[in-house]
């Protein structure tokens, strides 16, 4: 499947955030209402979520979230010293990947479910970059629940401005390109918000 031109993302309801060295696009209602409120539900049931370990400068420390890898049974992913063997597609993850890859022109193998259980489950700076996905990656990250400030700065500091964007309830953001080589992202705290979220980044493992 070949990624969309920038017309047929436009008039998919697709918006082109314009960052240089990068290729992002963000459906800020890939699904209606309705929709986003099933697929919570559902996801919320049928994920077998798991507060992991991961290693941080030697140190085993508990992720601030929940966490989740589904996927084909190929689709094993290394991450902090750790491999992760992926789960089966859910019924609700098959029908949200068919969406997205529709919207997206790409193939996914793969999906890492996140929970956030309120404003202080966050992720900090990163980029997704593993050998595994190849040299330019397509990350497609779906938004269910409560609104999050997701943050976007230069791998090279001071090249270009931090950015935010509001990644809402059904939103769908797109990177794409040179965009994992030349920035990172991260989901900052935010101490006001209560109620969780569920983010599903779709990814091909593998290489293409």
């Amino acid at each position: 499947m070949r990624q969309q031109s920038a017309a047929t993302f436009a008039a998919s309801g697709a918006l082109h955030i314009a960052l240089p060295q990068a290729t992002l696009w963000h459906w800020p209602a890939a699904l209606a209402a309705p929709e986003a409120d099933a697929a919570f539900t559902s996801l919320q049931r049928e994920v077998g979520w798991q507060q992991q370990q991961i290693v941080i400068f030697g140190r085993r420390v508990l992720q601030p979230r929940l966490s989740a890898w589904h996927g084909e049974a190929e689709a094993h992913y290394r991450y902090s010293g750790r491999d992760f063997a992926p789960e089966a597609w859910t019924p609700t993850l098959q029908v949200l990947r068919a969406r997205v890859e529709a919207l997206c022109g790409a193939r996914f193998n793969s999906v890492l479910c996140n929970c956030y259980r309120d404003g202080q489950d966050a992720m900090g700076w990163h980029a997704d970059d593993e050998r595994e996905l190849g040299p330019a990656p397509q990350i497609a990250s779906l938004s269910l629940g409560a609104t999050r400030r997701f943050r976007l700065r230069p791998r090279e500091r001071d090249a270009h401005p931090a950015q935010t964007l509001e990644l809402g309830h059904g939103s769908l953001l797109l990177m794409a390109g040179a965009t994992q080589r030349h920035w990172q992202h991260a989901l900052p705290r935010m101490a006001r918000v209560r109620e969780p979220r569920i983010n599903l980044t779709f990814r091909w493992v593998g290489g293409r």
